[in-house]
């Protein structure tokens, strides 16, 4: 057999930039799949081949070539045989840092510059065959949102804004944007992945609520940043500094989209955003196809974030009121997962990225409380005086609130 293997894509990138190492994705170059299955590669790929090594399994895929045929991520044939070379392979792949191969004794095959792009920081397409898959400008933006020294090349901007007025992005199915758009969430800055698809165009046709928010304005005693596009992008910054999990993340990126709808002469004031940010984010999700974790905590959060910041005006009965609505008896984890969005929220404004948030220390000592209570022991002490159905919830709750009124009057004595 006469193939050759080298390891490419992201391994080398991020081995040259000093990162961590990633996973390994090999080409073999010479090579016909009776020949890598002979020596025990399982195949694994649909639309071309790939296989996995039989011992590391790390992907194997044959060098390829491929031709536009029609319009999307699925609008492609693929070319695999023998005679296909590396520079060929490397060609049709997204960006110079990407288009690096390395041979199994460690010699680097750089056809199109890659290095010299990290070396001065640059995201620049291998060709204009970049605008042919329309997932590769979502990709771009990701790796913007994560190698934060790198800037895109002036030319590849042009090129991603001519994706956008071409439709390329219109036709890419919900399950790639939403695995990009949840990787680029969980980058060291998200809000750079957000700048750059609002830069191109494109948020205002993938995430047209998101896109709306910039140059709608805020009261500014609240919020010093003002525009509410411009307080998103903090508060995510907000999420990835406090290492906020995807679901939280999420939570905050559609938390404000009501604010969007409010009448110009109706600003700064945005009265009942929450209910509208929460149908737009149930919309959002559906068509997106988030998952269930996400779309749910991203419901509360919208609609109560507003309340947990105020919680500290709340008299007990208001604030069980509020932990019902939030789910905090049955979900306690989850309800954690609510107060770091809103402290995210609440720390995402400029110049109070600092400020300590009261009411994630305030209300998960209430939230205890109230769970202490002996549901059954009230439950049969309400029952021996008579009291039955309704009436027996209704006496849990009143336990409930004097619990937490207690804990109210313990922390007012500290």
């Amino acid at each position: 057999m006469t193939a050759a293997f080298y390891v490419v894509g992201g391994a080398v990138r991020d081995a040259l930039l000093g990162a961590p190492a990633s996973d390994r994705d090999w080409v073999a170059v010479g090579a016909t799949p009776a020949e890598l299955l002979a020596l025990g590669y399982k195949p694994v790929g649909k639309d071309f081949p790939v296989f996995i090594h039989p011992r590391t399994g790390e992907e194997v895929a044959l060098a390829r070539t491929e031709r536009k045929v029609g319009p999307g991520y699925h609008g492609f044939t693929f070319h695999a045989a023998p005679e296909v070379t590396l520079e060929q392979d490397l060609a049709r792949r997204d960006l110079t840092i990407n288009a690096i191969a390395q041979a199994e004794d460690g010699t680097l095959i750089d056809p199109f510059g890659g290095r010299r792009d990290i070396e001065a920081r640059v995201l620049r397409h291998v060709s204009d065959a970049f605008a042919e898959d329309p997932v590769r400008l979502l990709r771009v933006a990701r790796l913007a949102a994560r190698l934060l020294d790198f800037t895109v090349a002036p030319e590849t901007m042009a090129l991603l804004r001519r994706m956008v007025k071409a439709g390329e992005v219109d036709a890419l199915v919900p399950e790639r944007v939403w695995q990009e758009l949840s990787r680029g969430l969980m980058s060291p800055r998200p809000s750079r992945m957000f700048t750059l698809l609002r830069e191109c165009g494109a948020l205002a046709r993938l995430l047209p609520d998101v896109a709306r928010l910039w140059g709608v304005p805020q009261p500014p005693q609240h919020h010093p940043e003002v525009d509410t596009g411009v307080h998103l992008m903090l508060v995510l910054d907000q999420c990835a500094q406090l290492g906020a999990p995807l679901p939280v993340r999420w939570a905050c990126l559609v938390h404000d989209l009501g604010k969007g709808t409010t009448p110009p002469e109706l600003w700064p004031r945005h009265l009942g955003h929450e209910g509208h940010s929460a149908e737009l984010a149930r919309r959002l999700a559906e068509r997106l196809r988030v998952p269930t974790d996400c779309r749910e905590l991203a419901d509360v959060v919208a609609r109560e974030h507003g309340s947990v910041h105020r919680s500290g005006s709340l008299d007990a009965a208001a604030l069980l009121r509020l932990l019902e609505r939030c789910d905090a008896l049955r979900r306690p984890a989850r309800f954690a997962q609510v107060l770091q969005a809103c402290e995210c929220d609440a720390r995402g404004r400029s110049g109070l990225e600092d400020l300590p948030y009261a009411p994630a220390q305030r209300l998960p000592p209430l939230l205890q409380a109230a769970l202490a209570v002996d549901t059954a022991a009230v439950a049969a002490a309400a029952a021996s005086r008579g009291r039955h159905g309704p009436d027996i919830g209704a006496a849990i709750h009143e336990a409930r609130v004097d619990a937490v009124r207690a804990a109210l009057h313990a922390s007012a004595m500290l």
